[in-house]
């Protein structure tokens, strides 16, 4: 057992605490957030089983590799939790992930469908550049094949986390990206370079490797629905926090 977990601290502490570190709105809003969820379920009659919460912890036990009750008991005492309490957060997290199925389930296909093209992904790399000039220079050396995008990325972005990954932005959604740059990304041709583009960042180039279409996975399903969720518990929490 940790040191820190011998130490008894009151209630009144934590709360004082929380208050000086400018934190206690925010735990106040999740605990708001955990009722919101618990009474929306109970109206819906939705429930979670002791099966359910055995299984989940059996997951979580799994995922940490304790392997013997004793670890188990070490880690939430660690963690200063006890069993009860444990298996209290992952009712909410069930309940939570329950009650977002029963709302918004029926609707996600639609909602798919009538945001299709905002699901659309890009591997994308960009250089970012404080002069115009060096921008369009650049330019004009990868089109001749003087160099590499990657390799002027490497050496001319302003960006050093940018410039150690030769660019690489990662796979980004269209949704991820401002308006303006979706539409410079998504008119582009795959393998080649867009000439300058202006924002307030500065000189942007930018090389696709690939677009990937949207589809309708598991992953992203589950990434609509949380979404839909997290929309509906903020509305439900401003209705409470700003009541007319």
């Amino acid at each position: 057992m940790s040191e820190f977990a011998k130490v008894f601290i009151e209630p009144e502490e934590i709360v004082k605490f929380l208050k000086k570190e400018m934190q206690l709105q925010e735990v106040y809003q999740k605990i708001l957030v955990n009722k919101v969820i618990w009474q929306a379920a109970e109206a819906r009659g939705i429930t979670i089983t002791p099966e359910e919460i055995a299984a989940e912890a059996e997951n979580q036990r799994r995922e940490r590799h304790l392997e013997r009750a004793a670890d188990t008991l070490e880690w939430l005492a660690d963690q200063l939790v006890t069993p009860s309490d444990w298996e209290m957060g992952i009712c909410d997290r069930l309940l939570s992930h329950k009650l977002a199925q029963v709302l918004f389930a029926d609707e996600v296909e639609q909602f798919f469908q009538q945001n299709h093209s905002e699901f659309d992904q890009v591997i994308l790399y960009q250089i970012i550049t404080n002069s115009e000039t060096l921008a369009q220079e650049i330019y004009y050396q990868i089109e001749d094949g003087e160099i590499t995008f990657y390799h002027a990325a490497h050496i001319h972005n302003i960006d050093i986390h940018r410039r150690c990954k030769c660019g690489y932005e990662g796979i980004v959604y269209r949704f991820a990206l401002q308006p303006d740059i979706a539409s410079v990304v998504f008119n582009a041709s795959p393998q080649q370079v867009t000439f300058p583009y202006k924002t307030e960042q500065g000189y942007h180039l930018f090389f696709i490797e690939e677009f990937i279409s949207a589809e309708l996975t598991p992953e992203r399903y589950q990434e609509i629905i949380h979404k839909m969720f997290q929309h509906w518990l903020d509305t439900e929490l401003q209705c409470i926090l700003n009541p007319r």
